[in-house]
């Protein structure tokens, strides 16, 4: 008896782990937004996004845990000024004909207390892959009154050098090599 009551405590327990399971995000790619910003000459800030941009995130408050998956197709690189659109999609930068999309992939995400402080994760483009630390300047959920379903999200930044990924047009000339990138974001529970 005592044998069965401990097989049975233990499948108790092992079906309630499972619970407390990761919810999947789809990203909202009409409240998501990537821009970059990079000093141009020591005058001015250049500044530019992506139109197409898809991805997942998993998040689980209570475990303290996430990914996230995000692409950018490169070729939807917009700046307002078509001639720079089409030189920023060329090979001197991002070569969007030989790799149409770049990739932000995190499976760690930093807490504060329950709210998350920063993603960290790797970020593809132009066929190298390099680690990028995302600081969350904002992080909330709540109910969407109109979609009726959770969405998560916030603003994050970093910055990143872009030679790691070999976009060194400019460098010699003072177009820096630091480059903000700054990420509003929303997600939509599936």
């Amino acid at each position: 008896m005592r044998k069965s009551l401990s097989l049975l405590a233990a499948a108790a327990v092992l079906s309630t782990a499972g619970i407390a399971q990761a919810a999947t995000y789809q990203i909202d790619p009409t409240h998501t937004n990537v821009i970059w910003e990079q000093l141009h000459f020591g005058t001015s800030t250049n500044r530019g996004s992506w139109a197409k941009k898809s991805g997942t995130v998993q998040f689980d408050r209570a475990a303290k845990t996430g990914k996230v998956e995000l692409t950018l197709d490169m070729t939807s690189v917009t700046t307002g000024v078509a001639p720079f659109d089409a030189h920023l999609k060329g090979d001197d930068f991002f070569a969007a004909d030989k790799f149409p999309t770049a990739t932000f992939v995190s499976d760690k995400f930093v807490f504060n207390g329950d709210k998350v402080s920063e993603v960290q994760g790797k970020l593809t483009m132009r066929g190298q892959t390099h680690p990028v630390t995302l600081k969350a300047v904002r992080f909330n959920c709540f109910d969407h009154p109109m979609l009726k379903r959770e969405v998560c999200g916030g603003d994050f930044e970093s910055t990143i050098k872009r030679s790691q990924w070999g976009v060194n047009w400019g460098l010699t000339m003072g177009v820096a090599d630091d480059t903000k990138l700054t990420i509003q974001v929303e997600a939509i529970k599936q």
